[in-house]
């Protein structure tokens, strides 16, 4: 009788030892095992805003091992009912525990960068490119009566508070906080030194931005920027048309609606287009920027360098450079010269 009941004891022990074996095994391989399935060192997961489970489990499963185990630990978790969106970053060898954990709670930033859009419209569809929102939100957003007033833009300034560099967002930013995030991002640009240096030009941060668009449009050497920058300031003192080519190419393209024609050569029948954009008719600096200018040339305009110079044209000896000079004789040798070499080339547009 004590033999049978010490075998029975046994044989339960034994078999306690195989259950808890195998609980143990089904405990690692289901929630301790490595179970990626990338052979790069780490995965990105990108989880849309209102996503359901089923929608986070397309996202995983061509990364994952077993994608059964990982739903079994996912739904022990509670994960199905506290789905975050965002961007995540998943390991290599990363088990079920620690995936679930990650997309649960380790939201990582992306870099966002923009820079030299002409339009609202293409800094959108850039920015969609880097961020959850679609470009019709964005856009949308940027245009916002709202937001325009309360800011104190319209829609030919809107672009001027969108300042071209690298930006830290979460990808499930929202196009009105991505919008909002910018406007911090600018009045954070324009302190009490910037600010001072504006005023001591008599022109508001909107028309240093406006003006420094032309610079930039004008020259791509960032070290001509300054003079370029102080020609044009010493036309406005005198109350000189600025008479900036590329404002009459922007004023074309706006006029016909067209931002996707190429010109490269501005002709007399031009200068005439009855636009605020054309500096060849009206004085000043135009009502908001024809392009997105680079701090480089922001800077440009209020560190731009003193000079008595009124025109310039470009110098084909110098590609990329101009010609300055500061009487209209002068600057009618330079500019002959320049027409020669251009009608050389055969650009007739």
């Amino acid at each position: 009788m004590k033999k049978n009941l010490k075998r029975v004891i046994w044989s339960v022990l034994i078999l306690g030892l195989v259950a808890m074996a195998i609980f143990a095994w089904f405990v690692y391989s289901a929630v301790l095992a490595p179970n990626t399935a990338f052979t790069n060192n780490e995965a990105h997961v990108y989880i849309p805003t209102d996503a359901t489970f089923a929608d986070v489990m397309e996202e995983l499963r061509p990364l994952l091992k077993d994608d059964i185990s990982f739903e079994a630990v996912a739904n022990r978790k509670g994960y199905p009912a506290n789905i975050k969106p965002g961007h995540y970053i998943i390991t290599k060898g990363m088990n079920n525990n620690d995936i679930i954990n990650t997309i649960r709670s380790n939201n990582v930033p992306v870099r966002v960068k923009f820079n030299n859009q002409e339009r609202l419209e293409e800094l959108a569809g850039a920015v969609a490119r880097q961020i959850e929102a679609d470009s019709i939100s964005l856009l949308n957003a940027m245009l916002d009566r709202e937001f325009l007033i309360k800011n104190d833009l319209n829609p030919d300034t809107a672009l001027s508070i969108y300042l071209p560099n690298t930006y830290e967002f979460y990808w499930n930013t929202s196009a009105t906080e991505f919008c909002d995030r910018m406007k911090t991002e600018y009045d954070r640009f324009w302190n009490e030194s910037r600010l001072d240096k504006a005023q001591q030009l008599g022109l508001s941060p909107i028309q240093v931005i406006s003006l420094a668009a032309i610079v930039q449009k004008e020259t791509a050497k960032v070290d001509e920027r300054p003079r370029v920058a102080g020609l044009y300031l010493n036309r406005i003192k005198k109350g000189m048309l600025l008479q900036a080519d590329p404002t009459v190419i922007y004023a074309k393209k706006k006029l016909e609606n067209d931002f996707e024609q190429v010109i490269k050569r501005v002709l007399y029948r031009d200068l005439e287009l009855d636009s605020p954009y054309n500096t060849y008719k009206y004085t000043g600096v135009p009502p908001g920027p024809i392009s997105m200018p680079d701090i480089s040339s922001i800077n440009a305009v209020l560190d731009y360098e003193t000079h008595d110079y009124l025109y310039m044209v470009a110098n084909v000896s110098n590609p990329g450079y101009h010609k300055f000079a500061k009487t209209l004789a002068q600057h009618n040798r330079n500019r002959a010269e320049y027409v020669r070499w251009i009608n050389a080339q055969g650009v007739n547009r």
